[in-house]
């Protein structure tokens, strides 16, 4: 679990917490760690069947179902989880002497408690839902306002590009094509996660990560996102073959810079990034198909970062990526010595 799926479950933790103890003076007039307890037991299992966490194939089957049969279905499972954990939870309280009276006075779920629970629970299921429809990063500043005024800051771009996506909607229609791009996409997510980057936007077949710098080139993060994301396709490939016929190949372009970052927008709002370092790593993704490439680092980023001994850099020389006729020093990265010389030997 990486910082920020545990930074998650200390917010989910906390809100259940106090909803217990809110619940414990509206109902009882008492705010007691009694209703804390209680709702953790039955809220966070909630939470994280919700999120894909518990029992994820009953939840990727429910998902999928039509929207009535999914509300049903899945409020039967609510309810499960909810009746559980309160019969568990009072169970245990009764046995250490917490609760008095009789045993099955405190396991009979009451149906205040379960819609109290219920509410409880899709209003932080919601958020969570906006805070991954943003990104985790997005939706924080959205919040505080940070980005309200224009501000410069220096931040990392990595471009993602799907080989040959356009040749795959051709053979297998628009609808296949979209399914191929969105499985890709959802592949990406937990590498990025794990390298503490947020996924800015999708443009077509390119996804665009961005980090602030200081936390993109700690430990070579954004670079080993890269290959976290070819490694994640590489050790599923089997399954790529048998639903898609094909392995997807990618393309990808580091770059790094300072930018102006805004929020924008007024019925629809939107953090988003201007200057050159943006337009320079769109045109850095563009150069992977002309020098063979698949990924290229600008030498000005891999300089400020000490990557690891696995990965290789080959330097391709300069060329004019930027705009007014300025050009930039490009570098391939690949793991390996045998990938580096295939790489040389293609380019002679």
């Amino acid at each position: 679990m990486n910082r920020y799926s545990f930074g998650f479950w200390i917010f989910v933790l906390c809100a259940v917490a106090a909803s217990g103890v809110l619940y414990g003076y509206l109902g009882y007039g008492e705010a007691s760690l009694t209703g804390a307890i209680f709702a953790l037991f039955i809220c966070v299992p909630v939470i994280a069947f919700e999120r894909g966490t518990l029992f994820p194939r009953l939840y990727n089957w429910i998902n999928a179902l039509p929207t009535p049969a999914f509300i049903v279905c899945a409020f039967l499972v609510f309810y499960l989880f909810i009746s559980v954990g309160y019969t568990i939870c009072g169970t245990l309280l009764w046995a250490i002497g917490h609760l008095p009276g009789e045993w099955w006075h405190q396991v009979v779920l009451p149906p205040r408690v379960l819609f109290y629970t219920l509410g409880v629970s899709a209003i932080l299921s919601f958020v969570t839902r906006v805070r991954e429809l943003l990104g985790r990063d997005i939706f924080a500043n959205l919040l505080i306002g940070r980005y309200r005024r224009p501000i410069e800051e220096a931040r990392v771009f990595l471009f993602i590009d799907l080989v040959g996506s356009t040749s795959f909607a051709e053979e297998f229609g628009d609808l296949r094509a979209q399914q191929y791009l969105s499985a890709l996409f959802a592949e990406m997510a937990g590498p990025v996660r794990r390298r503490h980057g947020t996924i800015d936007d999708y443009v077509g077949d390119a996804a665009i990560i961005t980090w602030p710098m200081r936390r993109g080139i700690r430990d070579g993060n954004c670079v080993h996102c890269v290959f976290d994301i070819l490694d994640a396709i590489e050790a599923n490939k089997d399954k790529w073959t048998k639903r898609f016929g094909r392995i997807p190949r990618l393309r990808a372009a580091l770059h790094g810079g300072p930018v102006i970052t805004a929020e924008i927008g007024v019925d629809h709002h939107k953090i988003t990034y201007f200057g050159d370092t943006v337009n320079t790593t769109a045109r850095l993704e563009s150069l992977c198909r002309t020098l063979n490439a698949p990924v290229l680092i600008s030498s000005e980023l891999a300089a400020q970062m000490n990557l690891s001994n696995d990965i290789t850099t080959t330097y391709l020389g300069s060329h004019a990526v930027r705009g007014k006729g300025q050009s930039l020093g490009v570098i391939a990265l690949s793991r390996g010595k045998d990938q580096a010389l295939k790489l040389v030997a293609q380019r002679a």
